[in-house]
């Protein structure tokens, strides 16, 4: 038979970032959840050490967003929001997030998710500067390690080499890297390029590069230097953004000065995929309020403010103020760190980094030199041990749990990524 194979798939489904060689026959199919635990279809419960891919910030099995994203989809599924149609919901949700914007005078553009959101906000600072007659600063600024999702204007700005890798270099034409936490890098830059510099593009904290904080000094010398060189800055919360710093935004944690923030993940703790822009009062200005000839945001996604998604995100929005989740941050960030800090003995061990309700637990550059998969045999002797994670930039151990999650699901947690190391060790990884 054409085609055939001796080999039986298992799955259809092409996983995200997934060697499928490896993972056709080892899917781990999670069921069900509830708080801070989830279920496989085996029936094996674990801890989720990452809010699934950190945005399941109010917790699994919250009756109420379903409740009021089955209602709005009862009475309306959705509808375009092109031109001047939109739905009752998807206003309201933007006067919402206008709301708890930190920026001035915010209007909100909707999309689909984190990617969505990094694609429109460097659009729309490059088409920022063609209407206001500097066509010419098109440079988009990102930072090594930084991670701003997969579409390809993320995949052209991630700070993470093996990501561009294989997809021809440059994807997109005038982005410039720069060292993580270098300020003296992005002030020469800015000296050498600043008038055809666009955006500066950066994380509070930087997430998936492996949860790196910013010294003291990093922010308000960035904020410094964009102004000085009139460039503008996009923060891109999409995971720091409602709450996981211990702050709506990271953005008040660390004096940042954007002029434009991401946000997605969070916005609905992953019960519909909804992502976006707040856009400051610079930004907005020639697009709204001054009367600038030809000043149209060609721009727009077929989900963009769907209905289902605004009312997942409103019901969100209730549940973390009601419940003052932001507040819980504040209270476990030190559990959390206190707990985490306790594997800096265990073997296999380097450096730990904690910031907010996120850690980051690093094998030792020497491990990690003799046994490159030591941080994936973690992660599988963890998942035995009841605990779901993943590796952060091919060294680390992700840690950014769901906030409702009980100090002692933190220990439990932990005590499980402890026996995990101490299992790899006496298996023979490197220590």
């Amino acid at each position: 038979m054409p085609g055939a194979t001796s080999q039986r798939v298992q799955t259809r489904f092409w996983h995200p970032f997934a060697d499928m060689h490896l993972i056709a026959d080892r899917e781990i199919v999670i069921e069900r959840g509830e708080g801070a635990l989830i279920w496989d279809t085996n029936g094996r419960e674990y801890v989720d050490a990452t809010a699934a891919l950190w945005y399941c910030n109010a917790g699994y099995g919250r009756r109420d967003i379903a409740d009021a994203v089955a209602d709005q989809l009862t009475r309306l599924v959705g509808y375009s929001s092109f031109g001047a149609y939109t739905t009752d919901a998807t206003l309201r949700v933007a006067d919402r997030l206008a709301a708890l914007s930190p920026l001035e005078d915010t209007v909100v553009f909707l999309g689909s998710g984190g990617s969505d959101a990094i694609d429109t906000a460097t659009k729309l600072a490059r088409r920022y500067w063609d209407v206001l007659g500097r066509p010419e600063k098109r440079v988009i600024v990102s930072r090594e390690h930084a991670y701003h999702g997969m579409h390809v204007m993320g995949t052209a700005l991630v700070g993470m080499a093996a990501m561009r890798t294989g997809y021809g270099a440059p994807m997109v034409p005038d982005v410039a890297h720069v060292p993580a936490l270098d300020t003296a890098a992005v002030a020469r830059l800015f000296e050498e390029r600043g008038n055809e510099i666009a955006a500066f593009v950066g994380e509070p904290v930087i997430g998936a590069g492996g949860v790196i904080p910013p010294t003291d000094t990093y922010w308000p010398e960035i904020n410094r230097l964009c102004r000085e060189h009139d460039v503008l800055l996009i923060a891109d919360e999409v995971i720091t953004g409602f709450g996981r710093l211990g702050t709506w935004f990271g953005t008040a944690r660390f004096g940042i000065e954007p002029d434009l923030i991401t946000f997605a993940k969070g916005v609905t703790s992953g019960y519909m995929p909804l992502g976006g822009v707040l856009v400051g009062k610079r930004v907005r200005a020639p697009f709204w309020d001054e009367p600038v000839a030809g000043a149209v945001f060609r721009h727009g996604y077929t989900y963009s403010g769907h209905s289902g998604a605004a009312a997942a995100a409103l019901a969100n929005l209730d549940i973390i103020e009601r419940e003052d989740l932001v507040g819980r941050v504040r209270t476990l960030e030190p559990v959390l760190d206190r707990a985490v800090r306790r594997l800096a003995g265990a073997p296999l061990v380097g450096e730990i980094r904690t910031i907010g309700l996120t850690a980051a637990v690093g094998l030792a550059p020497e491990v990690l030199e003799r046994d490159a998969t030591a941080p994936d045999k973690v992660i599988a002797a963890a998942l035995r041990h009841g605990v779901a994670s993943r590796v952060l930039r091919g060294h680390a151990i992700h840690v950014s749990p769901p906030f409702v999650i009980t100090e002692d699901q933190i220990d439990r947690m932990v005590d499980a990524i402890g026996n995990a190391l101490e299992d790899v060790a006496a298996a023979g990884s490197p220590a």
